[in-house]
């Protein structure tokens, strides 16, 4: 693979999944539907795409994955669209990124993993940069929304642990995503008094589901084997990045002081741990 498509696949990957914060923050924030609602669409509509992706190669989905992988991956969708109600999507992209990587490093602590005087640097940076933007204030985001969309970034950083060194990954996921969906069918009939969707709504869903998600996770696993693994952690630092721009340009969500300086200070800290790791 050459070097140039594998930038532009590593591009249009983080763009896509920068497009999901803005897509359900846009779908929730506007009423066009409800958390549970898209929680659903989202799922099924990743499911269709990536078993037809997978077919299309000769394989099938449904024989990979594990119902305990896709039970983290349904508290993954379902707390990232109920804490995007009340939560601004460059905020909502920056805890949700954060607290990935912090299960991530999180884990590799607990399985003995010394970190450096840099790295511990970076790690303490991060969560300042994460205590500065929850700190009480006019311009701290909703708390409530802040919890779910760690607990949300928690269960991705469980569900990545999972599926590292898979053979297959957008099989697994594939796989998984079908798995979730009895999860979220038992979560929509619970939050069925507040079923409430149009046709907007449905679209911002379904582009979430195939397009941001399901051919997002696929144009990703394509363009992995060209990155090396520093590389590939290195470059997500850009989704929250995209994510504030993009709520910006398209959702007009002011971009402040206290999220200018938690996003320099949680993208530099962990930064500081991913390239310790890569000297190491």
């Amino acid at each position: 693979m050459t070097k140039t498509k594998v930038v532009l696949l590593t591009t249009l990957a983080m763009i896509a999944f920068a497009a999901n914060s803005l897509l359900c923050r846009l779908a929730l924030r506007e009423a066009h539907i409800d958390a549970a609602g898209f929680t659903s669409i989202r799922l099924a509509s990743g499911a269709l795409i990536l078993w037809l992706i997978v077919r299309l190669r000769g394989g099938a989905s449904s024989r990979h994955g594990n119902w305990l992988s896709a039970t983290v991956l349904f508290a993954y969708a379902a707390g990232f669209s109920f804490a995007y109600l009340t939560l601004p999507a460059g905020a909502g992209a920056l805890l949700l990124f954060g607290a990935v990587q912090a299960t991530m490093i999180g884990y590799g602590l607990w399985r003995g993993e010394r970190l450096g005087v840099v790295q511990s640097g970076g790690l303490v940076l991060a969560f300042a940069g994460l205590v500065i933007l929850l700190r009480p204030g006019l311009s701290a985001p909703p708390l409530e929304g802040s919890l779910l969309m760690i607990v949300a970034g928690v269960a991705w950083g469980i569900y990545s642990l999972r599926g590292r060194g898979g053979s297959n990954p957008a099989a697994s996921t594939g796989g998984n995503f079908i798995r979730a969906l009895p999860f979220a069918a038992m979560l929509s009939l619970l939050m069925l008094p507040r079923l409430d969707a149009d046709v907007a709504g449905v679209l911002y869903a379904v582009a979430s589901g195939a397009l941001a998600s399901g051919l997002g996770y696929a144009v990703w696993y394509s363009a992995l084997p060209g990155l090396r693994a520093s590389s590939a952690a290195t470059v997500q630092l850009s989704v929250p990045v995209i994510a504030t721009l993009g709520a910006a340009l398209f959702l007009d969500e002011a971009i402040t002081a206290r999220l200018i300086l938690a996003s320099v200070a949680v993208l530099t800290g962990i930064a500081a741990v991913i390239m310790g790791r890569k000297r190491q």
